[in-house]
C-alpha cells in the first residue's frame, strides 16, 4: 500500500559530518520539490532560509507523515522511539556500518527518496514489545521497544538468578548475566551476539536469549509474539543488587506483554534487488 507524504521529518546526529552533509543535501532537494522538512531546532545546521520548518522532535509523531532517519541503525531506533505507537513510517539512510535497518545508500539517496515520494516502495510491518517494570515500592514503568527488552546485572563478577514464565507457565530458572527478549527485528542485534537465531522479520515470533548463562541447559528459545513473558528475580533480588535497565539508543526494560504493530517504509525499488546486508538484517 502506498500513499503520498506531505510532511517529512529529518532525524540525525548532525555532529557527524557525513550525516550533516546528507541532511543539508536532502533538505535542498526536498525544498526544490516544494517541501520544507521538519527539523528539530537543536540540530545546529545552517539551513538556507525557508528550507526547513523548525519542530521539536517530540512533535514529530503528530506532525510528520514520514520520518527519514540519517545515520546507523541506532538512529532509526531512536526515530522509532519518537513515534512508538503512532502509524508514522520510517525510512533509513545508511551513514553507519552494517545498515540492517537503514538500507538506503547515501550515493542513491536523492533518487531513492524520490522513489518513495512517488509511491513506489514496499512497506514492512514490525511488532513492538510492550514492556512493564514492576516494583513493590514504586508505580509500574511502561515503554515500547522495537528491537529488544534486556535485563542485565548491575555489577561485574557476579551472576544474577531469576525465573522465566511464559503465559503464566514456568519455563526455567536462569543463572548468568541476564536475558534478551527480542522481536524478529531485534534478532540481528544483541540477541544474535548471545547466540540467538537470526529470524526472518515477517515471522510473528520473539527470541529469548540468555546472556552468558552459567548452566548447561540455558539455550535460546523462540516463542509466539504476543505472549506474556515474565521475569522474576530469585528471592526478590539479583546477586550484586537489582538489575540495571539499559537504554543505549533504544528501549530496554524488565517485563513486556502483548505485541503491537509498528511500520516503516523501506525504499525497495520495484525490479531492483535488495541490498544483501539489508536482506540479512531485515
Amino acid at each position: 500500500m502506498s500513499h503520498s507524504f506531505k510532511s517529512i521529518a529529518l532525524v540525525g546526529n548532525a555532529e557527524d559530518l557525513r550525516v550533516a552533509e546528507c541532511m543539508l543535501s536532502l533538505t535542498g532537494h526536498l525544498h526544490a520539490r516544494g517541501l520544507a522538512p521538519l527539523v528539530d531546532p537543536g540540530v545546529g545546521l545552517a539551513f538556507p532560509p525557508g528550507s526547513v520548518a523548525p519542530c521539536p522532535e517530540e512533535a514529530f509523531a503528530t506532525r510528520a507523515d514520514l520520518i527519514i532517519a540519517i545515520g546507523g541503525d541506532g538512529t532509526l531506533l531512536y526515530a522509532a522511539r519518537l513515534v512508538a505507537g503512532d502509524a508514522v513510517p520510517l525510512l533509513g539512510i545508511n551513514r553507519g556500518r552494517l545498515g540492517f535497518l537503514t538500507d538506503v545508500s547515501p550515493n542513491s539517496m536523492l533518487e531513492d527518496v524520490d522513489t518513495v515520494l512517488s509511491g513506489r516502495y514496499t512497506e514492512d510491518r514490525r511488532s513492538l514489545l510492550a514492556a512493564r517494570l514492576e516494583h513493590r515500592d514504586a508505580a509500574p514503568i511502561r515503554a515500547l521497544a522495537l528491537n529488544d527488552v534486556v535485563v542485565n546485572k548491575r555489577e561485574t563478577g557476579r551472576t544474577m538468578d531469576f525465573e522465566t514464565s511464559i503465559n503464566g507457565r514456568f519455563v526455567n530458572s536462569h543463572s548468568g548475566d541476564g536475558i534478551v527478549i527480542a522481536t524478529a527485528t531485534g534478532s540481528t542485534a544483541y540477541a544474535m551476539s548471545c547466540g540467538g537465531p537470526i529470524v526472518e522479520p515477517n515471522l510473528d515470533v520473539w527470541v529469548l536469549a540468555p546472556i552468558c548463562p552459567h548452566t548447561l541447559s540455558d539455550r535460546p528459545i523462540v516463542v509466539r509474539a504476543g505472549s506474556t513473558v515474565e521475569l522474576r528475580m530469585a528471592g526478590g533480588t539479583a546477586h550484586g543488587g537489582p538489575p540495571r535497565l539499559a537504554r543505549p539508543g533504544h528501549l530496554r526494560w524488565h517485563r513486556h506483554r502483548r505485541s503491537r504493530t509498528w511500520r516503516y517504509a523501506l525504499c525497495r525499488q520495484r525490479g531492483r534487488p535488495d541490498h544483501p546486508a539489508a536482506s540479512a538484517g531485515l
